[in-house]
């Protein structure tokens, strides 16, 4: 069941776990601001009406919205009403939310079904029994405080401008809400563990209902060949299934090898639950300082992706515009990014895995509080909320739970207040608990504390005194590390995750504008200087990847290699010739 017709954003928002049965919510809905948080004792929760509009799945600073108010809110409301199909009677209703900033709670027909906290991760919400036959109503209520320190808020701007590299906020509803019917045994989850080398697929199912005489099975099919099949019983709520695969077609950069594959619960003979999926088959591992992809030493030349738009902030206008931000990357020959201070949707993974792009998964941990314990708190649940909806992505090739977390500034002006170590210990073990098969950092860019991967942030624009940190290492002499009072290199594959960020905005006023360091006077100059950048880590043994800054320019941070609308500033055949210089660690 689709229905596409005049509503944003109207595709299917969950690739990976497909059923027929389902109704897209976007589109106008009911909306108001609520500065004071009063709008509970007002009677918002069981309100007949709303006193404005917003198109759903834009927040209400977003042009796309209708609503384009940029000032802080402490909540907004929303308001909808929907019809059950008459077919949807002997089974459960889903009600999903892509991605809510931040604490939101939901009422069905004048009735609070439930609440979640995290502006980043997905939730659904079981409506079944709160449904009455015709029409019903759904209220939600956001509540969001990036000021708090008690939420991570990643780029979100805490003055009223955006300023530097903090941006227009997003408040409330900015991915696709949606209904899903499904039976009353069905599965709600399920995890993807790809073995290359001995060409299996293990599958983990959680299942939700009884499950009394229950079978889980899985075909794997590739290119419309069936390539391997499987049954297993269920015990209890969980399915455990083993494919062997009789083809074996690897998954990785530029190669987006994908199997299609269909999983079902099946009692005494019959089906009772069915979903279509797809997987990737790709092994990651390190050794030799290098992070290699199914067993070969691959570069990774990344570039920083901020996921912002100018009509839509954190939301693309249209499944097109995530598809192409990655043929944009791709085209200045880029095999990956690392998906920055927030995020991103599922349907971005998607076309990552369709098109072979690599990226690196990271929460949007700036504006959270890490000084004092009750950080992970606000941290953790979230997190572990997103490794399980994204781990099946095999274009996700780690995992980076923190960026840059610098110490406080003391209130009362006397030094500083560091972050706490044991959090991001604490993440990264659970990081690494949750999923094995892919690499962890536990903060990027500084203060490492444990981590399978050491990387450093440097914006040095001067291109010999850039090359001479690094010179050293080229012959295995002392690493350049940017905080060694803090963090100790241990041998572990070398990251230089932010670098460049040149300033390029040619008939700007300053004023307007932000970047990194002294600006190029000419194009000329900027092009010589990316190369020679970019050359000294590409040519350094030692180095395994790099991210540059940025993509695109976004709102006053102007170091994108696009503008923030998608304009190339430069020739993209120039920049692709730099970036695909075969890099020493690959010979």
């Amino acid at each position: 069941m689709s229905n596409a017709c005049n509503i944003p954003r109207p595709e299917y928002p969950r690739p990976q776990m497909r059923r027929e049965a389902w109704i897209n919510l976007n589109g106008e809905w009911e909306f108001e601001i609520d500065h004071g948080k009063s709008g509970r004792e007002r009677g918002l929760s069981s309100a007949e009406k709303l006193s404005g509009k917003i198109i759903v799945p834009f927040c209400p600073e977003s042009k796309l919205s209708g609503v384009e108010y940029k000032d802080f809110m402490a909540a907004v409301w929303y308001r909808r009403k929907f019809t059950i199909p008459s077919d949807w009677k002997n089974g459960r209703v889903l009600l999903h939310f892509g991605a809510v900033d931040y604490y939101t709670e939901v009422w069905i027909n004048g009735v609070s079904v439930g609440t979640h906290k995290g502006g980043f991760s997905s939730f659904a919400l079981d409506i079944t029994k709160h449904l009455l036959d015709g029409e019903n109503t759904i209220i939600v209520c956001a509540e969001d405080d990036v000021r708090s320190g008690k939420q991570p808020s990643g780029k979100q701007s805490t003055q009223y401008y955006s300023r530097g590299c903090h941006y227009t906020r997003s408040t409330g509803i900015w991915q696709t809400v949606w209904l899903e019917y499904v039976p009353n045994t069905y599965i709600e989850s399920m995890k993807y563990i790809p073995d290359l080398d001995n060409g299996l697929l293990h599958i983990e199912a959680l299942v939700e209902g009884c499950t009394d005489g229950c079978t889980l099975n899985a075909k794997a099919i590739f290119d419309s060949r069936m390539v391997g099949s499987g049954s297993a019983v269920i015990t209890g709520q969980y399915g455990f299934l083993t494919l062997k695969l009789s083809e074996i077609h690897p998954w990785g950069p530029g190669e987006p090898n994908l199997y299609d594959l269909n999983v079902s619960i099946q009692r005494n003979g019959e089906i009772v639950d069915h979903v279509e999926s797809y997987f990737g088959l790709r092994s990651i591992t390190i050794k030799n300082k290098a992070i290699y992809i199914n067993g070969k030493p691959v570069f990774q030349r990344l570039v920083l992706d901020q996921g912002y738009y100018p009509d839509g902030i954190y939301t693309a206008p249209s499944d097109e515009d995530l598809k192409k931000d990655i043929e944009i990357s791709m085209g200045l020959g880029f095999n990956g990014a690392r998906l920055h201070q927030k995020v991103f949707e599922p349907r971005f993974l998607y076309w990552a895995d369709k098109l072979g792009y690599l990226v690196w998964g990271e929460q949007a941990s700036w504006g959270l509080d890490i000084t004092k314990p009750e950080g992970l708190e606000h941290f953790l649940p979230e997190w572990m909320e997103v490794l399980k909806r994204d781990f099946n992505s095999p274009a996700i090739i780690g995992w980076c739970p923190f960026n840059e977390t610098w110490d406080l500034k003391d209130p009362a002006g006397i030094g500083a207040i560091p972050q706490d170590n044991e959090i991001l210990r604490i993440v990264y073990q659970v990081t690494k608990a949750i999923d094995r098969t892919r690499p962890v950092i536990d903060t990027s860019g500084n203060y490492h504390v444990v981590t399978d991967v050491f990387d450093i942030h440097i914006y040095e624009q001067d291109p010999e005194v850039f090359a001479a940190k690094f010179e050293p290492m080229k012959t295995g002499g002392e690493v350049f590390n940017t905080f060694p009072e803090r963090q100790r290199y241990e041998g572990q594959p070398y990251f230089v995750s932010e670098y460049g960020g040149i300033w390029w905005n040619p008939g700007q006023k300053d004023k307007e504008s932000w970047g990194y360091g002294s600006r190029p006077k000419s194009e000329e100059e900027f092009l010589d200087r990316y190369e020679k950048l970019t050359r000294t880590l590409l040519e350094n043994p030692n180095i395994c990847a790099f991210c540059y800054t940025q993509l695109y320019d976004v709102e006053i941070e102007v170091n994108g290699l696009y503008t923030y609308d998608r304009k190339p500033k430069f020739d993209p055949a120039i920049i692709k010739k730099i970036n695909t210089i075969k890099a020493a660690i690959e010979e």
